[in-house]
């Protein structure tokens, strides 16, 4: 290897090493002490009682101007349990196959939601995840729909405080829709049909009846409020928060941070959706394509906490006397599972709803990286088995440019007695040297930077394997073997504890406890690296060799506190390359320097390499 291309790599590799350093482990510790310290706020808040009123406009009240206003958060989040919250309001079950919950009479709000096929942890018997949760708790999320007046109108609209009446009795379920209904007493008969399917989405219906002697005028509305900041991971490649699509405006992403210091934000589009998501879960409203909006993304301050909402509002219906108006909603709540977000996609003909997901810059990339995943998984119910056929696959793709670079690489080994000379001949003239180098290359046909390009192609690779990992909960718990229980999490053992033969747990250690979980996996990883260091010439440069012998130490720890399924990827990735880069030296000839310089750490001479 010559002074330019170690120097490049050198240079490119120290640069991956700082800035990864940083990103992936610098920044989350940072970002989660400031998690820390928010949530005891919360806590502390969450002691007081809240009982200032709302100051947010209501169903049914005036407003200020000409276009009418999308019902804000009615109430704020209290010191409630989740059940005594619950409690507090006559209820309709929901239960189908992925979830159990309720829907609150009170108000006609969909604001009880557990995903039973998910659970916090890797325990089959930990708690199902919660999803939406009622007002009167720690932290109310839910969907909620109705009419607004025009500006002006005081017709008597069910509000936040109304109580709907089942018709009939039972669940709602799949096949097994529920129908509430409410009169206003002032000649105004509404009526809400609600039905979920399999999945993740309800479908209401609603039906105003006008029985008085006047038309009157109303705008559907729905909305998803959200109250007190959620614990978020902060890292820039996953986006947390509001989002959606804004037709021709594309997608729309608001973190709570940006919302928070812009306040509101609105759109006037058609062929939208709208919700709040978190890294495995979202609530979305999916309006019919066709459909007008007026669009609101808005944080706003609500008894000492920040209450979120996405909502929108529907071109006015003017119902006559003797008539009846209608309108349709979609609520999608649940896991983002891709299958499941992709047909809905698909079969409401939304607009790209797939970008619920959040699958980055590089989709191009990332999602091709998943489909062959979950391809393989499918054949070998194993998510790990599919990333190591997976890296078998981009390797065989990859050979014919491997095979070119470690060619090269071959030539300028062969080469090398000239060049040294060239180096001696030039010493103290650096120019010379390098333009009696450049001349070889040319006259021998050795491209120099050759050997980058195997470490290029592995870049984009890795970060749309790593994009899979951290985003898609189809890799969320799914096992590998033995000890990796979840190829998503880091590897959980760690060397410091002799991988758990010593009862005490290293990250505990204050500022460098994070830096001690060194595991299993990342270990093995860090040894096929240095493999693959020492498959090549030591650099002749001091500080390059120093610079590639401290790497695989330092990958090592940094690559500890990724995803196992990422370091098994590397790990395997390492010992193909070495197996390959071998293999195509051996067939031109040139000599494998792995034995001797592993021989040359423990004071053996490396064996010259003739001339040619």
């Amino acid at each position: 290897m010559n002074d330019q291309k170690n120097m490049l790599l050198a240079i490119g590799l120290s640069v991956l090493v700082i800035i990864g350093w940083q990103y992936f482990v610098g920044m989350p510790q940072l970002e989660k002490q400031r998690q820390q310290q928010v949530q005891q706020q919360q806590a502390q808040q969450q002691q007081q009682t809240q009982t200032t009123p709302s100051t947010t406009p209501q169903p049914g009240t005036q407003q200020s101007g000409t276009t009418p206003q999308v019902p804000g958060q009615a109430t704020a989040g209290g010191n409630l349990t989740r059940e005594a919250a619950l409690a507090t309001s006559p209820r309709v079950l929901i239960d189908t196959p992925t979830m159990k919950g309720s829907v609150s009479l009170k108000g006609g709000r969909i604001d009880d939601i557990a995903l039973v096929k998910y659970r916090e942890t890797v325990d089959p018997n930990s708690p199902p995840i919660v999803l939406l949760a009622p007002s009167g708790s720690a932290h109310p999320f839910y969907a909620q729909f109705g009419w607004t007046n025009a500006a002006g109108a005081k017709a008597k609209l069910p509000d936040d405080n109304t109580v709907w009446t089942q018709e009939g009795r039972g669940a709602l379920s799949v096949g097994k829709p529920i129908t509430l209904t409410y009169d206003n007493g002032e000649g105004l008969e509404f009526r809400r049909t609600i039905a979920v399917d399999e999945n993740y989405l309800f479908t209401l219906n609603d039906t105003v009846v006008n029985r008085g002697s006047e038309p009157v005028t109303l705008y559907p509305y729905a909305l998803i409020s959200r109250q007190g900041r959620p614990e978020v991971l902060g890292y820039y490649i996953l986006h947390e928060g509001l989002v959606g699509v804004m037709g021709d405006k594309g997608l729309q992403e608001f973190s709570y941070s940006k919302i928070e210091s812009e306040k509101q934000v609105s759109f006037d589009v058609t062929n939208g959706w709208l919700g709040i998501t978190d890294k495995y879960w979202a609530a979305t409203l999916l309006p019919e394509t066709d459909a007008k909006l007026k669009v609101n993304f808005s944080a706003r301050d609500l008894n000492n906490r920040k209450a979120y909402q996405t909502d929108y509002l529907l071109d006015p219906v003017t119902i006559a006397a003797g008539g009846t108006g209608t309108a349709k909603a979609r609520l999608f709540a649940g896991a983002k599972e891709v299958s499941v977000v992709d047909g809905y996609d698909n079969a409401l003909k939304l607009n790209r709803f797939e970008l619920l997901i959040d699958w980055g810059w590089f989709y191009f990339i990332t999602k091709p990286m998943f489909w062959m995943l979950d391809f393989f998984f499918k054949f070998f119910g194993n998510f790990g088995i599919a990333i190591l056929i997976v890296t078998v696959i981009i390797k065989i793709v990859f050979f014919p440019l491997a095979n070119k670079s470690y060619a090269s690489m071959a030539k300028m080994k062969a080469v090398q007695p000239q060049m040294m000379q060239l180096r001696e001949r030039y010493a103290d003239d650096k120019v010379k040297q390098q333009q009696a180098l450049m001349e070889l290359y040319k006259q021998e046909k050795i491209n120099p930077l050759a050997g980058c390009l195997p470490i290029l192609v592995q870049i984009p690779v890795f970060f749309a394997l790593y994009k899979v990992l951290f985003i898609t909960i189809e890799m969320r718990h799914a096992p590998f073997f033995g000890w990796i229980h979840d190829l998503a999490a880091p590897d959980p053992t760690t060397i410091f504890n002799l991988f758990g033969l010593i009862p005490w747990d290293p990250s505990v250690v204050p500022v460098i406890g994070p830096h001690l979980m060194l595991g299993i996996w990342p270990l093995i990883m860090g040894v096929t690296m240095w493999f693959q260091m020492k498959l090549n010439p030591a650099p002749p440069d001091p500080t390059q060799k120093m610079i590639f012998d401290w790497m695989p130490l330092i990958f090592t720890f940094m690559l500890a506190t990724f995803p196992a399924g990422l370091v098994i990827y590397w790990a395997w990735n390492n010992t193909l390359s070495v197996l390959q880069q071998s293999f195509i030296m051996k067939k031109h000839g040139a000599k494998i320097e792995l034995w001797d310089n592993i021989l040359e750490l423990f004071g053996r001479k490396k064996t010259q390499t003739p001339s040619s």
